[in-house]
């Protein structure tokens, strides 16, 4: 199982994105048979069937066994990931696009910029798992709070130098074999915490 599958199908989305089937793929961190499922939600093993086999379809649940009881055999199916994501690719034409936006210092850019990162991790991600090899990324998260506007201007200042500096050492585009990463930094206000 992974910790997290990206959805690009159109249709895996809408799947997905079904109330019941959601319920049902957050059932089956554990493999889980269609009868012990319904017992679970309240709806009827009937119903059950019908929704895992949809998800299977989108391939969001797989068998994992299965046991006998009685005369009976029953298939054991369990989620393809822990949590998934959406894909803005399965949005089409009207994905978000970083291009469209003018103005890199709005929340429709940052969302964008995150948006396509989703996309493209999502895509070289799946690609990299077909040939059984791990993708490199590098990710830092961290949370900073300023006492001013003016120091978090400043902050912004030295961050935007010291990403130019590191970049100008490092970038290299006379090596044809030299392979480009996109690297996108992003601040924030912090939700507020309950």
């Amino acid at each position: 199982m992974l910790d997290v599958e990206v959805i690009d199908d159109p249709a895996a989305a809408v799947s997905a994105l079904d109330p019941i089937r959601g319920r049902l793929l957050a059932e089956l961190t554990e493999p889980a048979s269609a009868a012990a499922l319904a017992t679970r939600v309240g709806i009827s093993r009937q119903k059950v069937n019908y929704h895992l086999r949809a998800l299977e379809e989108h391939r969001l649940v797989a068998e994992a066994g299965e046991r006998r009881w009685g005369g009976l055999r029953e298939r054991l199916l369990v989620a393809t990931a822990a949590s998934y994501v959406v894909s803005p690719g399965a949005m089409g034409p009207v994905a978000a696009d970083p291009g469209r936006t003018n103005d890199r210092l709005s929340a429709s850019y940052l969302i964008a910029l995150a948006a396509r990162a989703v996309r493209e991790v999502g895509e070289l991600w799946a690609v990299a798992r077909e040939k059984n090899k791990r993708l490199a990324t590098l990710s830092i998260d961290t949370a900073v709070h300023f006492r001013s506007p003016s120091d978090r201007a400043e902050f912004t200042r030295e961050l935007s130098d010291a990403i130019t500096s590191l970049v100008a050492r490092y970038h290299d585009v006379s090596d044809p074999r030299a392979r480009g990463y996109r690297l996108l930094v992003a601040a924030y206000p912090a939700p507020q915490e309950d």
